[in-house]
């Protein structure tokens, strides 16, 4: 069972993004499942997790909705407000019923506060997160973010957590620190899981190829394993260093020289023990 563990749906026209515009070129229009169904049959890919692309209730509502036309979705990482406790606890007692609903994201680099997620309220409102047995997913965008993981881990050991995209380590200009150092302190903690997706987008947007990755992704699994790896495609976004299809096969060149059991932990068994997902 092959899982994407990280991929976006927007329809322009039923939610607002406003962090999305013409600077984003190709990624600047609606993207919907059936665009990408066919990408998915052509890299054998089984199943998707959809993550939220806006803190909007609208947002989670148009995953849900979508989650409802096509069995191939087996998960929505949605939101809610983690900065007003009571409000998000009242929002996921509607979502928990709702078994398709695995997780929360807040796109916290959009936040003008780099330390937004260790704020005393979001602390609180994530301890009600994981009072329901849901994940968070952490826009842990270097240098920003990813130093606050361990922070979450010590506060909240109950509460699993993913960092999506390795935050975003400098691939471009093959830099390490204090990057490496930080991702390895994460990894220390048994409640944080990360995503090997978003890569390709952190390196040279035109010459990238999967020995570019690999350096990190082997970093990654020398200090997580490979149990608590997943892959994801962060498809819409891939489009702007290449495709999906790309993306999916640097991924499998780069872990190859791995065992059968590690590859089949990222690209399926971690996701699938990380969100419950019920296949």
């Amino acid at each position: 069972m092959i899982v994407d563990a990280h991929q976006h749906f927007w329809n322009l026209e039923k939610v607002a993004y406003p962090w999305l515009g013409p600077q984003h070129g190709v990624i600047n229009r609606t993207f919907e499942a059936p665009e990408l169904e066919p990408l998915l049959k052509g890299a054998g890919v089984d199943r998707t997790v959809i993550v939220q692309a806006m803190d909007s209730s609208e947002d989670t509502a148009y995953m849900l909705e979508t989650t409802a036309r096509h069995d191939w979705v087996a998960g929505v990482v949605g939101w809610v407000p983690l900065d007003r406790p009571r409000e998000a606890r009242e929002q996921l007692k509607e979502y928990a019923r709702n078994p398709v609903f695995k997780g929360v994201r807040h796109l916290i680099h959009e936040e003008a506060d780099p330390d937004w997620v260790v704020r005393p309220e979001v602390i609180e409102g994530l301890k009600v997160l994981a009072s329901f047995g849901l994940t968070f997913d952490v826009v842990a965008v270097f240098p920003n973010h990813l130093k606050h993981v361990p922070t979450l881990a010590k506060l909240i050991p109950d509460l699993k957590m993913a960092i999506d995209h390795l935050a975003k380590p400098p691939i471009a200009s093959k830099g390490w620190e204090p990057w490496a150092s930080q991702l390895a302190e994460a990894a220390s903690y048994p409640n944080v899981c990360a995503k090997v997706s978003g890569l390709n987008t952190a390196a040279d947007p035109d010459n990238w190829t999967a020995g570019d990755l690999k350096p990190y992704i082997d970093f990654a699994k020398k200090h997580f394993t490979a149990d608590r790896l997943m892959f994801g495609s962060d498809w819409p976004v891939a489009n702007l260093a290449g495709n999906y299809q790309r993306v999916f096969e640097a991924t499998r060149e780069a872990v190859a020289d791995y065992g059968e059991e590690e590859r089949q932990a990222i690209f399926g068994r971690t996701a699938i023990r990380f969100y419950r997902l019920a296949l």
